[in-house]
């Protein structure tokens, strides 16, 4: 059970960063050219909204199956770097661009004219992007 979830978890992940990356570009480039929304962009940002909410349910449940602090006091996990990063940093960070995102996607919802529903899609998106990037463990992908 524990290394389906992780495989998901794992591969999941692929398919979120290619969905937030259509995402961000497709608001940004049709902010910057002042295009109109249309529902095609209403659908692209709504699954990125669905995939990022998908990976934090996963990744939940991965956290709670893996352990982190059952052989480990909280301060051996905040020594060790490694650790720190997958128990703490990781998912801190993840819960915060998935945050983003959703406050992203609600606000664009509000907004009536195309130019402004562009701008909160690529802002929280962006920023969310520049989160899932930083804190995605590079070492384990490849």
């Amino acid at each position: 059970m524990m290394e389906t979830v992780q495989f998901i978890h794992s591969y999941w992940a692929y398919l979120v960063l290619l969905v937030l990356v259509a995402a961000t570009f497709n608001a940004l480039f049709k902010f910057i050219g002042d295009k109109e929304f249309d529902a095609k962009d209403f659908r692209i940002s709504l699954f990125a909204l669905i995939t990022m909410h998908i990976q934090l349910l996963i990744g939940v449940v991965l956290y709670f199956t893996k352990g982190y602090f059952d052989e480990n006091s909280i301060g051996e996990v905040m020594k060790n770097d490694s650790l720190r990063k997958l128990a703490v940093e990781h998912p801190t960070t993840m819960i915060i661009a998935v945050a983003l995102v959703t406050i992203g996607y609600s606000k664009h919802k509000k907004k009536l004219v195309s130019k402004p529903k562009f701008k909160m899609l690529a802002v929280f998106y962006s920023i969310a992007l520049a989160l899932v990037l930083y804190m995605i463990p590079w070492n384990l992908w490849f």
